[in-house]
Protein backbone atom coordinates (compact mmCIF):
# COMPACT_ATOMS: atom_id res chain seq x y z
CA UNK A 1 0.00 0.00 0.00
CA UNK A 2 2.80 2.42 0.89
CA UNK A 3 4.53 1.69 -2.41
CA UNK A 4 1.29 2.22 -4.31
CA UNK A 5 0.64 5.49 -2.49
CA UNK A 6 4.17 6.69 -3.24
CA UNK A 7 3.71 5.79 -6.90
CA UNK A 8 0.41 7.66 -7.07
CA UNK A 9 1.96 10.72 -5.40
CA UNK A 10 4.92 10.67 -7.82
CA UNK A 11 2.55 10.43 -10.77
CA UNK A 12 0.46 13.30 -9.42
CA UNK A 13 3.57 15.41 -8.94
CA UNK A 14 4.72 14.61 -12.47
CA UNK A 15 1.31 15.54 -13.91
CA UNK A 16 1.32 18.78 -11.94
CA UNK A 17 4.82 19.68 -13.15
CA UNK A 18 3.81 18.84 -16.74
CA UNK A 19 0.69 20.98 -16.53
CA UNK A 20 2.62 23.89 -15.02
CA UNK A 21 5.30 23.73 -17.73
CA UNK A 22 2.73 23.76 -20.51
CA UNK A 23 0.98 26.97 -19.44
CA UNK A 24 2.26 30.52 -19.20
CA UNK A 25 4.28 31.06 -16.06
CA UNK A 26 5.70 34.00 -14.14
CA UNK A 27 2.66 36.21 -14.41
CA UNK A 28 1.77 35.56 -18.02
CA UNK A 29 5.15 34.67 -19.55
CA UNK A 30 5.50 31.28 -21.19
CA UNK A 31 8.54 29.08 -20.71
CA UNK A 32 9.76 30.00 -24.20
CA UNK A 33 9.37 33.72 -23.38
CA UNK A 34 11.39 33.28 -20.21
CA UNK A 35 14.17 31.48 -22.06
CA UNK A 36 14.26 34.28 -24.61
CA UNK A 37 14.53 36.91 -21.88
CA UNK A 38 17.30 34.95 -20.18
CA UNK A 39 19.26 34.84 -23.45
CA UNK A 40 18.76 38.57 -24.09
CA UNK A 41 19.72 39.44 -20.52
CA UNK A 42 22.91 37.36 -20.70
CA UNK A 43 23.84 38.70 -24.14
CA UNK A 44 23.43 42.38 -23.32
CA UNK A 45 25.16 41.92 -19.95
CA UNK A 46 28.10 40.28 -21.73
CA UNK A 47 28.43 43.27 -24.08
CA UNK A 48 28.30 45.70 -21.17
CA UNK A 49 30.79 43.61 -19.23
CA UNK A 50 33.20 43.67 -22.17
CA UNK A 51 32.86 47.44 -22.69
CA UNK A 52 33.20 48.41 -19.04
CA UNK A 53 36.06 45.94 -18.47
CA UNK A 54 37.92 47.52 -21.38
CA UNK A 55 37.70 50.97 -19.75
CA UNK A 56 38.81 49.56 -16.38
CA UNK A 57 41.74 47.83 -18.08
CA UNK A 58 42.76 51.02 -19.89
CA UNK A 59 42.80 52.92 -16.61
CA UNK A 60 44.93 50.27 -14.92
CA UNK A 61 47.40 49.99 -17.80
CA UNK A 62 47.81 53.61 -18.91
CA UNK A 63 49.34 55.82 -16.22
CA UNK A 64 48.54 58.99 -18.17
CA UNK A 65 44.86 58.32 -17.50
CA UNK A 66 45.36 58.45 -13.72
CA UNK A 67 43.80 61.89 -13.44
CA UNK A 68 40.92 62.88 -11.22
CA UNK A 69 38.52 63.32 -14.10
CA UNK A 70 39.13 59.85 -15.50
CA UNK A 71 39.05 58.31 -12.03
CA UNK A 72 35.36 59.15 -11.98
CA UNK A 73 34.93 57.38 -15.32
CA UNK A 74 36.91 54.43 -13.93
CA UNK A 75 34.59 54.02 -10.95
CA UNK A 76 31.57 54.37 -13.26
CA UNK A 77 32.95 51.58 -15.46
CA UNK A 78 33.79 49.50 -12.37
CA UNK A 79 30.20 49.75 -11.15
CA UNK A 80 28.88 48.79 -14.60
CA UNK A 81 31.31 45.89 -14.77
CA UNK A 82 30.17 44.36 -11.47
CA UNK A 83 26.53 45.02 -12.31
CA UNK A 84 26.87 43.16 -15.62
CA UNK A 85 28.77 40.33 -13.95
CA UNK A 86 26.07 39.70 -11.35
CA UNK A 87 23.37 39.84 -14.01
CA UNK A 88 25.15 37.00 -15.79
CA UNK A 89 25.73 34.82 -12.72
CA UNK A 90 22.23 35.25 -11.28
CA UNK A 91 20.01 32.19 -11.35
CA UNK A 92 16.27 32.60 -10.61
CA UNK A 93 16.00 28.88 -9.87
CA UNK A 94 18.56 29.07 -7.05
CA UNK A 95 17.69 31.16 -4.00
CA UNK A 96 21.29 32.02 -3.11
CA UNK A 97 22.28 33.16 -6.59
CA UNK A 98 18.97 34.95 -6.95
CA UNK A 99 19.60 36.92 -3.77
CA UNK A 100 23.14 37.66 -4.95
CA UNK A 101 21.86 38.93 -8.28
CA UNK A 102 19.03 40.97 -6.84
CA UNK A 103 20.92 42.94 -4.21
CA UNK A 104 24.23 43.18 -6.10
CA UNK A 105 22.61 44.43 -9.31
CA UNK A 106 20.59 46.96 -7.30
CA UNK A 107 23.69 48.19 -5.45
CA UNK A 108 25.92 48.59 -8.50
CA UNK A 109 23.15 49.99 -10.71
CA UNK A 110 22.44 52.76 -8.21
CA UNK A 111 26.19 53.35 -7.90
CA UNK A 112 26.41 53.71 -11.69
CA UNK A 113 23.59 56.28 -11.70
CA UNK A 114 25.29 58.29 -8.97
CA UNK A 115 28.76 58.23 -10.54
CA UNK A 116 27.29 59.92 -13.62
CA UNK A 117 26.09 62.73 -11.33
CA UNK A 118 29.59 63.20 -9.92
CA UNK A 119 30.94 63.56 -13.47
CA UNK A 120 28.20 66.10 -14.25
CA UNK A 121 28.92 67.97 -11.01
CA UNK A 122 32.66 68.09 -11.76
CA UNK A 123 32.10 69.34 -15.30
CA UNK A 124 29.59 71.94 -14.13
CA UNK A 125 31.84 73.22 -11.34
CA UNK A 126 34.82 73.48 -13.69
CA UNK A 127 33.10 75.04 -16.71
CA UNK A 128 30.22 77.04 -15.25
CA UNK A 129 31.52 77.92 -11.79
CA UNK A 130 35.17 78.25 -12.90
CA UNK A 131 36.36 76.42 -9.79
CA UNK A 132 39.48 74.24 -9.72
CA UNK A 133 38.89 72.54 -6.37
CA UNK A 134 37.04 69.50 -7.71
CA UNK A 135 39.71 67.08 -6.50
CA UNK A 136 38.83 68.05 -2.94
CA UNK A 137 35.46 66.35 -3.45
CA UNK A 138 36.96 62.89 -4.07
CA UNK A 139 36.23 61.48 -0.61
CA UNK A 140 32.79 63.09 -0.58
CA UNK A 141 31.98 61.46 -3.91
CA UNK A 142 32.86 58.01 -2.57
CA UNK A 143 30.82 58.50 0.58
CA UNK A 144 27.90 59.83 -1.46
CA UNK A 145 27.91 57.05 -4.06
CA UNK A 146 28.71 53.95 -2.02
CA UNK A 147 26.82 55.15 1.05
CA UNK A 148 23.64 55.94 -0.87
CA UNK A 149 23.85 52.67 -2.82
CA UNK A 150 24.23 50.68 0.38
CA UNK A 151 21.43 52.55 2.13
CA UNK A 152 18.94 52.01 -0.70
CA UNK A 153 19.88 48.33 -0.93
CA UNK A 154 19.36 47.81 2.81
CA UNK A 155 16.04 49.67 2.78
CA UNK A 156 14.63 47.52 -0.01
CA UNK A 157 15.71 44.36 1.81
CA UNK A 158 13.51 45.09 4.84
CA UNK A 159 10.47 42.83 4.87
CA UNK A 160 11.31 41.26 1.51
CA UNK A 161 11.15 37.67 0.38
CA UNK A 162 13.05 36.11 -2.49
CA UNK A 163 10.99 36.37 -5.64
CA UNK A 164 11.36 35.51 -9.30
CA UNK A 165 10.20 37.92 -11.97
CA UNK A 166 10.37 35.94 -15.19
CA UNK A 167 14.02 35.81 -16.25
CA UNK A 168 15.45 37.86 -13.41
CA UNK A 169 15.28 38.11 -9.65
CA UNK A 170 13.40 40.72 -7.70
CA UNK A 171 12.67 40.75 -3.98
CA UNK A 172 8.96 40.60 -3.31
CA UNK A 173 7.68 42.78 -0.44
CA UNK A 174 4.56 41.66 1.29
CA UNK A 175 2.56 44.90 1.28
CA UNK A 176 1.88 47.61 -1.27
CA UNK A 177 3.63 50.24 0.83
CA UNK A 178 6.85 48.26 0.78
CA UNK A 179 6.54 47.71 -2.96
CA UNK A 180 6.41 51.46 -3.39
CA UNK A 181 9.43 51.85 -1.12
CA UNK A 182 11.36 49.34 -3.20
CA UNK A 183 10.52 51.11 -6.42
CA UNK A 184 11.54 54.45 -4.91
CA UNK A 185 14.92 53.14 -3.73
CA UNK A 186 15.83 52.19 -7.30
CA UNK A 187 13.94 54.47 -9.65
CA UNK A 188 14.25 57.46 -7.32
CA UNK A 189 18.07 57.65 -7.71
CA UNK A 190 17.71 56.80 -11.40
CA UNK A 191 15.35 59.62 -12.37
CA UNK A 192 16.97 61.98 -9.89
CA UNK A 193 20.25 61.41 -11.73
CA UNK A 194 18.54 61.91 -15.09
CA UNK A 195 17.02 65.24 -14.05
CA UNK A 196 20.23 66.49 -12.43
CA UNK A 197 22.42 65.46 -15.36
CA UNK A 198 20.05 67.00 -17.88
CA UNK A 199 19.92 70.34 -16.04
CA UNK A 200 23.69 70.36 -15.49
CA UNK A 201 24.65 69.56 -19.06
CA UNK A 202 22.20 72.15 -20.31
CA UNK A 203 24.01 74.81 -18.26
CA UNK A 204 27.41 73.55 -19.42
CA UNK A 205 26.38 73.68 -23.07
CA UNK A 206 24.88 77.14 -22.60
CA UNK A 207 28.12 78.43 -21.04
CA UNK A 208 30.32 76.93 -23.74
CA UNK A 209 28.07 78.22 -26.51
CA UNK A 210 28.37 81.73 -25.11
CA UNK A 211 32.15 81.35 -24.88
CA UNK A 212 32.31 80.16 -28.48
CA UNK A 213 30.23 83.08 -29.77
CA UNK A 214 32.42 85.49 -27.84
CA UNK A 215 35.57 83.90 -29.28
CA UNK A 216 34.18 84.18 -32.81
CA UNK A 217 33.22 87.83 -32.26
CA UNK A 218 36.69 88.71 -30.98
CA UNK A 219 38.54 86.79 -33.66
CA UNK A 220 38.86 88.24 -37.14
CA UNK A 221 39.56 84.87 -38.74
CA UNK A 222 38.22 82.10 -36.52
CA UNK A 223 39.50 78.57 -36.96
CA UNK A 224 36.56 76.71 -38.47
CA UNK A 225 37.98 73.26 -37.72
CA UNK A 226 38.27 74.12 -34.02
CA UNK A 227 34.70 75.42 -34.00
CA UNK A 228 33.46 72.21 -35.61
CA UNK A 229 35.37 70.16 -33.03
CA UNK A 230 33.88 72.21 -30.20
CA UNK A 231 30.40 71.86 -31.64
CA UNK A 232 30.88 68.10 -31.91
CA UNK A 233 31.91 67.99 -28.27
CA UNK A 234 28.90 70.12 -27.23
CA UNK A 235 26.55 67.78 -29.04
CA UNK A 236 28.22 64.72 -27.52
CA UNK A 237 27.79 66.02 -23.96
CA UNK A 238 24.10 66.29 -24.64
CA UNK A 239 23.96 62.52 -25.16
CA UNK A 240 25.13 61.69 -21.63
CA UNK A 241 21.75 62.24 -19.92
CA UNK A 242 20.08 60.36 -22.78
CA UNK A 243 22.02 57.20 -21.90
CA UNK A 244 20.12 56.73 -18.66
CA UNK A 245 16.84 57.68 -20.30
CA UNK A 246 17.33 55.27 -23.19
CA UNK A 247 18.54 52.45 -20.94
CA UNK A 248 15.82 52.64 -18.32
CA UNK A 249 12.68 54.15 -19.86
CA UNK A 250 11.24 50.78 -20.83
CA UNK A 251 12.19 49.34 -17.45
CA UNK A 252 10.36 52.19 -15.70
CA UNK A 253 7.25 51.64 -17.82
CA UNK A 254 7.44 47.90 -17.23
CA UNK A 255 7.71 48.28 -13.44
CA UNK A 256 4.82 50.74 -13.37
CA UNK A 257 2.70 48.33 -15.39
CA UNK A 258 3.67 45.46 -13.08
CA UNK A 259 2.62 47.55 -10.11
CA UNK A 260 -0.79 48.23 -11.64
CA UNK A 261 -1.27 44.73 -13.12
CA UNK A 262 0.86 42.37 -11.00
CA UNK A 263 -0.66 39.22 -12.47
CA UNK A 264 0.07 39.96 -16.09
CA UNK A 265 3.28 40.68 -17.98
CA UNK A 266 3.74 41.94 -21.53
CA UNK A 267 6.50 40.04 -23.32
CA UNK A 268 7.56 42.75 -25.76
CA UNK A 269 7.78 45.29 -22.94
CA UNK A 270 9.86 42.89 -20.85
CA UNK A 271 12.03 42.25 -23.92
CA UNK A 272 12.77 45.97 -24.32
CA UNK A 273 13.23 46.32 -20.56
CA UNK A 274 15.88 43.59 -20.36
CA UNK A 275 17.59 44.53 -23.62
CA UNK A 276 18.09 48.25 -23.10
CA UNK A 277 18.80 48.11 -19.35
CA UNK A 278 21.44 45.45 -19.92
CA UNK A 279 23.27 47.70 -22.41
CA UNK A 280 23.76 50.59 -19.98
CA UNK A 281 27.36 49.56 -19.24
CA UNK A 282 28.21 49.41 -22.93
CA UNK A 283 26.64 52.82 -23.59
CA UNK A 284 28.52 54.36 -20.66
CA UNK A 285 31.84 52.87 -21.74
CA UNK A 286 31.45 54.32 -25.24
CA UNK A 287 30.22 57.76 -24.21
CA UNK A 288 32.32 58.38 -21.12
CA UNK A 289 35.30 56.11 -21.62
CA UNK A 290 36.27 56.18 -25.29
CA UNK A 291 37.35 59.83 -25.31
CA UNK A 292 40.36 61.45 -26.94
CA UNK A 293 42.65 60.70 -23.97
CA UNK A 294 41.97 56.98 -24.20
CA UNK A 295 42.26 56.97 -27.98
CA UNK A 296 45.61 58.77 -27.87
CA UNK A 297 46.91 56.34 -25.23
CA UNK A 298 45.87 53.38 -27.39
CA UNK A 299 47.48 54.95 -30.47
CA UNK A 300 50.75 55.45 -28.62
CA UNK A 301 50.78 51.79 -27.55
CA UNK A 302 50.06 50.72 -31.10
CA UNK A 303 53.07 52.72 -32.30
CA UNK A 304 55.17 51.20 -29.54
CA UNK A 305 54.12 47.56 -29.70
CA UNK A 306 52.90 46.91 -33.26
CA UNK A 307 55.49 46.50 -36.06
CA UNK A 308 55.47 49.31 -38.59
CA UNK A 309 54.38 47.10 -41.48
CA UNK A 310 51.14 46.29 -39.65
CA UNK A 311 50.32 49.82 -38.45
CA UNK A 312 48.72 50.89 -41.72
CA UNK A 313 45.93 48.39 -41.08
CA UNK A 314 45.15 50.00 -37.72
CA UNK A 315 43.44 53.38 -37.15
CA UNK A 316 46.31 54.68 -35.02
CA UNK A 317 46.84 57.87 -37.03
CA UNK A 318 43.20 58.82 -36.71
CA UNK A 319 43.26 58.14 -32.98
CA UNK A 320 46.40 60.20 -32.52
CA UNK A 321 45.21 63.18 -34.53
CA UNK A 322 41.89 63.51 -32.74
CA UNK A 323 41.53 67.06 -31.42
CA UNK A 324 37.98 66.83 -30.16
CA UNK A 325 37.41 68.66 -26.90
CA UNK A 326 36.53 65.80 -24.56
CA UNK A 327 35.21 65.54 -21.05
CA UNK A 328 38.51 64.48 -19.48
CA UNK A 329 40.56 67.12 -21.29
CA UNK A 330 38.25 69.86 -20.07
CA UNK A 331 37.89 68.96 -16.40
CA UNK A 332 40.71 69.82 -14.01
CA UNK A 333 43.51 69.87 -16.58
CA UNK A 334 42.17 73.16 -17.94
Amino acid sequence: MKAASATMLSAAAAMKALSESSVPSSAGLSVADRHTLVAISAGTAALSLAGSSFIVLCYLLFKELHKFSFKLVFFLALSDMFCSFFIMVGDPSNSFFCYAQDYSVHFFSVASFLWTTTIAFTLHRTVVKHQTDVEDYGSIFHLYVWGTSLATTLIRSIGSDYGQQGAWCWTEPGRTGKKVAHLITFYGPLWGAILYNGFTYYQVNHTLNNATRMAVALSERPNQSDLRADRKAFNRWGYYPLILIGSWSFATINRAYDFINPNHRIFWLSFLDVGFAGLMGLFNSIAYGLNSSVRRAIAERIDLWVPEKFRRWLPAAKLRSSQETELTSLIVEG
